[in-house]
């Protein structure tokens, strides 16, 4: 039988910024945290709920794929901005030791590894993000690229730190120039909370050996 739904549930909300509008400035401006925040991560909240609405309202002989990708893009947008609000901070910071040397072991130096997350950011095709994340199989840190929002994903891996190449996430500030964008990121990226998430990812791993 078909569950009637009298109202949207509201499962995912939109996450307040954990810093005022004009805190990044001047590398991102007052009017595109303004607009990235309330616009366009507000829309994923808000269609994420309502197709999760729509897929338990589905019939059992409906095909519920359409809905399915749907919800993959907008929740997994949702998520990541989540993310993204994080990996930023008015005073910028630095790695802990442990996160620093694991870095250094990865990728040679931390200049080198935000030169690799820059590269990527700026040859992405189309939208998406550039992601460092822990490798808990491979123990190391991977720098991958994010097609849209869902994309690529490596499977095993937790987002340490996210950088958003989607056009509104720079394109007032920046113009067509991607690579200035990812390059000042680096001035605002949020260290504390990326080493946080390191040790929360290394714990997980180890208790799971």
């Amino acid at each position: 039988y078909r569950m009637i739904m009298t109202t949207t549930p509201t499962l995912y909300t939109l996450p307040d910024l954990p810093y005022s509008a004009d805190a990044l400035q001047p590398v991102v401006s007052a009017q595109i945290m303004e607009l990235h925040h309330a616009k366009h991560h507000a829309t994923y909240v808000k269609q994420a709920n309502e197709l999760t609405g729509k897929l338990i309202e589905l019939a059992a002989s409906d095909d519920p794929s359409p809905l399915i990708r749907a919800l993959t893009f907008n929740l997994s947008g949702h998520v990541m901005h989540s993310l993204f609000w994080t990996s930023m901070t008015p005073n910028g910071s630095s790695p802990s030791t442990e996160l620093a040397e694991e870095i250094t072991s990865s990728f040679g130096s931390i200049e080198a590894m935000k030169k690799r997350m820059a590269m990527a950011a700026t040859k992405l095709s189309g939208s998406g993000w550039a992601v460092l994340s822990w490798d808990s199989i491979g123990q190391r840190l991977q720098i991958s690229q994010v097609h849209d929002h869902q994309g690529e994903v490596m499977v095993g891996t937790t987002p340490l730190l996210v950088l958003d190449v989607w056009e509104h996430a720079y394109y007032l500030d920046y113009k067509s120039d991607r690579a200035a964008w990812a390059q000042k990121f680096f001035d605002i990226a949020d260290w504390t909370s990326a080493s946080s998430r390191f040790d929360d990812a290394r714990r997980v791993a180890r208790s799971a050996a």
